[in-house]
Order: C-alpha cells, then sequence, then structure tokens
C-alpha cells in the first residue's frame, strides 16, 4: 500500500470533475463514471489537514472486495478497479492505481438506507429522548450498546451540504414511493445481516451501517461505497461492553484528538499531528486486514 498521501486527483485525471466530496471525487467518462478515493479525511462536517496516507486504498480496496462479495445478493455498479485499463484518462496510472472504480451510472436515490443492530451512537441518543429510533419503539430499559432483538432500518434524508436528516420510514415512502421504499429495506436488511455475519467469523462486530442505492432503467443498484470504515461502525469483539463508548475500528484517534484539543468546532480545525495521522493510518490498515486476509 502507498505511503505517499493523495490530497486530490485534480490533475492527474483527463476528464470532466463533475462532483468533490469530503473524500471521493468523481469524474465524468462519458457512458461511466470514475470514482477516486483520496486520502482526505474529514470529521464535524469539516476536512482535515493533512490527509492520512493510505486510506483512500483502504477504502477503495474494502469497497471492491465488499462488491464482489454480495454481487450474487445485490446487484451493484462496478464495471473495474484497474487504473491500467483506463488508458490516457489517467497522467499517472501508477499514483491512482489502487484508488479508482470505474462505474455504470445510476439516478441516486437520495435516502441514506441506514441499519442498526446495536442501540449506540445517533440512534441511542434518539433512544434516551423518546423510547424511540426514527419511529420505531424499542423495548424499555435498554442499555448503551445493547445488541437489538432485530436490527432496524432508520433511513436518512441526504443532505450535500451539512448532516443528513433522520426519518421515520413513512417519509422516506412519502418522498421515493412505497413500492421502493419497502424494496431498499428489504435489502438493506439483508446486506446487514450479511457483512454482520462474515464480520463475526472475524471477530468483528457490524454494529451499525449506511448503504446508498441508485436506479438504472427501473433496476435498484448498489451504489457508492461498501461496509467501510467510513460508512460503518465496526467494534473488535475483544473491546465490547455496554454503557461506555466503545473504540471503534475508524478514524477514532482523530476524533479523540480533537475532542481533546480546544477547537470549537465552528472554525478551521487545527493540523493533525503526526502521530495522530500515523495511528488513524494503522487504523484503517487493520481493519482492512482483519476483515479480508
Amino acid at each position: 500500500m502507498t505511503t505517499q498521501a493523495l490530497a486530490t486527483a485534480e490533475g492527474l485525471v483527463n476528464a470532466p470533475l463533475i462532483h468533490k466530496g469530503k473524500v471521493r471525487e468523481l469524474y465524468d467518462l462519458g457512458e461511466h463514471l470514475l470514482i477516486v478515493v483520496t486520502d482526505r479525511i474529514s470529521a464535524f462536517d469539516y476536512v482535515l489537514d493533512p490527509p492520512v496516507p493510505g486510506k483512500g486504498s483502504v477504502l477503495n480496496g474494502l469497497s471492491a472486495y465488499w462488491f464482489e462479495q454480495t454481487a450474487g445478493l445485490q446487484e451493484n455498479h462496478v464495471v473495474h478497479t484497474d487504473a491500467a485499463l483506463l488508458g490516457d484518462v489517467l497522467k499517472d496510472p501508477e499514483k491512482l492505481a489502487g484508488r479508482i472504480m470505474v462505474c455504470r451510472k445510476a439516478k441516486r436515490v437520495d435516502i441514506e438506507c441506514v441499519v442498526r443492530g446495536y442501540i449506540t451512537g445517533g440512534g441511542w441518543r434518539q433512544y434516551q429522548s423518546s423510547g424511540e429510533v426514527n419511529g420505531i419503539p424499542l423495548a424499555q430499559g435498554l442499555r448503551k450498546n445493547a445488541k437489538l432483538e432485530q436490527p432496524i432500518f432508520t433511513p436518512a434524508g441526504k443532505n450535500d451540504v451539512g448532516h443528513d436528516e433522520d426519518i421515520p420510514f413513512e417519509e422516506m415512502a412519502r418522498r421515493v414511493g412505497a413500492e421502493l421504499a419497502e424494496a431498499l429495506r428489504e435489502r438493506s436488511l439483508k446486506l446487514y445481516e450479511f457483512g454482520r455475519d462474515y464480520c463475526a467469523k472475524r471477530g468483528i462486530i457490524l454494529a451499525d451501517c449506511k448503504f446508498e442505492f441508485g436506479l438504472i432503467d427501473g433496476e435498484i443498484i448498489l451504489i457508492d461505497e461498501l461496509f467501510t470504515p467510513d460508512s460503518s461502525r465496526f467494534w473488535a469483539e475483544e473491546n465490547y461492553k455496554l454503557d461506555v463508548e466503545i473504540d471503534s475500528m475508524d478514524k477514532e484517534p482523530v476524533r479523540a484528538y480533537l475532542a481533546e484539543s480546544d477547537w470549537d468546532k465552528n472554525s478551521p480545525p487545527p493540523s493533525l499531528p503526526a502521530e495522530v495521522v500515523a495511528a488513524t493510518t494503522a487504523r484503517y490498515r487493520d481493519i482492512a486486514r482483519r476483515l479480508t486476509e
């Protein structure tokens, strides 16, 4: 895996840039899309500096791995991940190798399809205040991080700026139609159950995760990323406890550093120290190793 951080692919791709997210950049190849996964890292809606070497390769590699593993369960948008096949589209194929995914174009469904198998994070905060999560009543007396009797589907309306909006399933159905909403719920729960069971065999708990879907000629297609540390909450089984904040297997060193700093979360964040960057790189590599080796 590369040790050289990639902050952006702009200037390295001979194709129009059509979207620059916090981590991913989308380029228009005509019939297809080119997704480049950079090493940028974000927290609290800010992109931080410097980027984390190898992070993009881990995210792209994990997504490619999971898309292949789940292809029989749910059709996805992947065409290939081989930089060498792109010819002169890439000015420096070696620099972008392992970071690219060529995909079919799909019309994005503007809903984050979130599945929770454990009551934690934002779901726990909802439960504390109302006894419900996204309008779903849960049993009384649940403890933080408790495993739910059955996984629950808790969608969010996508916002390109700011936080996504937790919504009840009924609101999702109103926005996208009842038939599509039911299909996305069913597929999301099946994907979660697949990922959960797979991770359990490797000593990892898949606490919750999110999926994105699109439509191609009316067919539902899984898009974006899949079961990565940026889209899923992974816990090492050996760290699992109730009633505590479990150290998740992702960018926790970054969150911990920012929480201990005097940053007000409303102004540009401080630069990340070298030891925090190195610790975060190690986290991403470790989860990739545990999931795929």
